[in-house]
């Protein structure tokens, strides 16, 4: 089972795998003669019988690399630049003209991908003496969008593959990406591009930003799951969601270059495995800034999160970096003040008391009255901590005070101790609320305190998105957004989770903080909401409710920092949500008014299916990327996972009798599974394992047959 010959029965299904055709006597040829007497293992050709690559065969007891100087000598005898070593498990691929080292690639590359990087060679030239378009980049005084892209395009001369930026928000991540995109093309460097986001909005955004800047290479988004690439676009545009269900479906060659935007969020192990799988070289952009690693009081996840971000992309800082102080010293962002007032019992970091009286019990369902009651048992008052406010409890004179506070505020200022007085600008706001329930409570909040605004009462001056957490999605999200703005109303937007990051709105002069969080990064994220510049606007406002700017050291002290990245959360089960509701009084304590200078230094949109879908795909990589496999299970997992997502919205579980239904009948069946992880034991345990991670946590809980070989149509 070492041998070379059975090496190259592995390899013949790895050339399979990715399209090769090896029964028409001229793609592939086997034991091909060289004029200096030599036999290449395989030499692989293009559609006109032209030499495109070597590959060299070796058994799995022999290391790769005694096959370098070999495969180098054969390509430069046949005077093609591309190499491959395989032994049928592992991979090794080499541009001899460009790299000094061979590199481990996922699959072999396609007949067309090769084509088509050998066509892109031989007219390559240099891309620093491609001039960049300042009409898309560098224009208005930018000048830190020519130093990224010059950076940039040194680096991937030099050879370097994984690279990161870091550029405030607002400062144009998607127009510096679009010019150094055009000057890779114009400079044949790059053929063909991905451009990955995370959420739905972001592609549209992405979308519309290229269809502007870069007319002329072909641009598309992919919708959803299901739905192919377009081998004729020059730029692909693709949710992570999207993509972790479509990647094996391609060979690692075919793209060239891939960015990840806000890159902080796309990192980890069910998303890595799709980002893995292409070679091109790899940029992420964030808008986090990467530094305070080692701050004594960061969050440990952030910390772990910055650590595994610079570990993906290779790198102890960014590539390139353009922080939001730089940005607002050099006037290309907003500068912004901080409003913070926090109610009587926000304000209460000790915790405040509830006492039975102040419950409504009529809210409360049977198991949270029976945790109540006991309780209550030992002690009257409870003490609580502010932080699950609109978790746990929710008081809504707290939520009025907030509102009441915001609009005196905004429309009369306020004059601190010191005699000063300041009043922030009217425009567009966005409030950062915890849940579904509580923005709907601020939307019609602001709603009712606005109503004399209005020009018609049927106008909603405020509204709400949900977005990320599952069952609570807004489905008319995208429609809200668009309004919110293009349109004078609303004014106002409740966001949960949909406007953290990546919006943008330039608009935004109000940022209200009713939410609080722990994570330095997600709080960054949401300041940076307010940065972009428009007419007339000279800052904006945080107005923080919640003592999140205590939390983060936002205050009059110049503070610019963060960390890069943000672990992908789970998706939560769809459960009915009961807050307690607390009939107490609830006011802006008048000792936390107070404005904080701040100076230059300081998920797609889908229906059920499509849902299910995602959430299976993603589990499927999470699962499979914790897996050892050899290429044989991992080429017929690869084939359940397909059936798995088409039969997304039927199936409980994968048991060992659809190995006998088409299509997997037709790869062997049963009999083939069983060989090819050693035994029938061993098949049932690896199904057992992927079963349980990838229905059992995604609200599956029923088996198709109790995990053994009958049918459920023989039962």
């Amino acid at each position: 089972m070492t041998t070379e010959a059975f090496a190259r029965v592995k390899i013949d299904d790895l050339l399979r795998d990715s399209g090769w055709r090896l029964t028409d006597g001229q793609s592939v040829r086997f034991e091909y003669a060289l004029s200096s007497g030599g036999r290449a293992d395989y030499v692989l050709f293009d559609r006109q019988g032209r030499a495109l690559a070597v590959l060299e065969a070796k058994k799995t007891s022999v290391d790769l690399t005694t096959g370098e100087s070999q495969g180098k000598r054969y390509a430069e005898e046949l005077g093609i630049p591309f190499i491959f070593l395989s032994n049928g498990e592992e991979i090794w691929f080499c541009d001899k003209e460009q790299d000094a080292h061979f590199r481990p690639v996922k699959t072999v590359f396609g007949q067309d991908d090769l084509a088509r990087r050998k066509a892109a060679r031989d007219v390559r030239r240099n891309p620093l003496d491609v001039p960049i378009d300042t009409r898309i980049a560098g224009g208005g005084g930018r000048l830190y969008q020519i130093a990224c892209i010059e950076t940039l395009t040194r680096e991937i001369i030099q050879g370097r593959r994984k690279m990161l930026v870091e550029m405030a928000t607002g400062t144009g991540k998607t127009r510096m990406a679009a010019a150094l995109i055009k000057r890779l093309f114009e400079a044949s460097w790059v053929t063909r591009a991905l451009f990955v986001v995370d959420r739905n909005t972001l592609a549209i955004q992405a979308e519309d930003a290229f269809a502007e800047h870069l007319p002329h290479l072909p641009c598309y988004r992919v919708p959803r799951t299901g739905r192919r690439f377009q081998d004729e676009k020059r730029i692909t545009i693709v949710t992570l969601q999207t993509l972790v269900n479509e990647y094996e479906k391609y060979s690692a060659g075919y793209f060239d270059l891939i960015i990840i935007d806000e890159c902080h969020r796309s990192i980890y192990g069910k998303w890595r495995r799709a980002l893995d799988h292409f070679d091109g070289v790899k940029i992420g952009l964030t808008a986090t800034p990467c530094i305070m690693q080692d701050e004594p009081d960061l969050d440990e996840e952030d910390r772990v999160s910055i650590r595994d971000t610079l570990r993906f992309f290779e790198v102890s800082r960014p590539t390139y970096s353009y922080t939001m102080a730089e940005a607002i010293t050099d006037g290309h962002l907003a500068p912004y003040e901080i409003y913070r007032a926090m109610t009587a019992r926000t304000a209460a970091t000790e915790g405040f008391a509830v006492s039975r009286s102040e419950i409504d019990w009529d809210t409360v369902d049977e198991p949270t009255r029976a945790e109540l009651e006991t309780l209550f048992g030992t002690q009257d008052p409870l003490v609580v901590d502010p932080s699950v406010l609109e978790r746990k409890f929710t008081i809504p004179e707290r939520n009025r005070a907030m509102v009441r506070e915001f609009r005196e505020v905004l429309e009369n200022g306020y004059t601190g101790p010191n005699g000063i007085r300041r009043a922030p600008e009217h425009g567009k706001t966005i409030v950062f609320a915890v849940t579904k329930r509580h923005a709907e409570t601020l939307a019609r909040m602001f709603d009712i305190e606005f109503a004399d605004r209005k020009p018609m009462p049927s106008v909603r001056y405020a509204d709400f998105v949900v977005s990320g957490t599952g069952p609570d999605d807004t489905v008319d999200g995208p429609a809200k957004i668009k309004r919110f703005k293009k349109e004078e109303f609303p004014q106002i937007l409740v966001s949960v989770n949909m406007l953290d990051t990546g919006f943008d709105c330039p608009e935004v002069r109000n940022l209200v903080m009713a939410r609080f969080t722990h994570s330095a990064i997600l709080y960054r994220q949401m300041r940076g909401r307010g940065t972009r510049l428009a007419p007339d606007k000279t800052r904006f406002t945080m107005w923080d409710f919640t003592g999140v700017t205590l939390r983060h050291n936002d205050d009059e002290t110049a503070n610019e920092g963060g960390i890069v990245t943000v672990r992908a959360t789970d998706k939560p089960q769809s459960r009915p949500r009961r807050l307690l509701t607390l009939d107490v009084h609830d006011e802006i304590d008048p000792g936390t008014r107070e404005w904080v200078t701040v100076d230059e230094t300081g998920r797609a949109f889908m229906d059920a299916e499509e849902a299910r879908i995602e959430a299976l795909g993603a589990a499927f990589e999470t699962w499979l990327d914790t897996q050892q496999f050899n290429a044989d299970q991992l080429r017929l997992l690869r084939l359940i996972k397909e059936q798995i997502i088409a039969n997304a919205a039927d199936l409980t579980s994968f048991d060992s009798w659809r190995f006998d239904l088409p299509p997997l009948s037709m790869n062997g069946g049963f009999e083939r599974a069983r060989t090819v992880f050693g035994g029938e034991a061993e098949l049932e345990r690896v199904l057992t394992a992927m079963n349980h991670a990838i229905f059992e946590r995604n609200g599956s809980d029923e088996s198709d047959s109790n995990s053994n070989r009958q049918s459920p149509s023989n039962e």
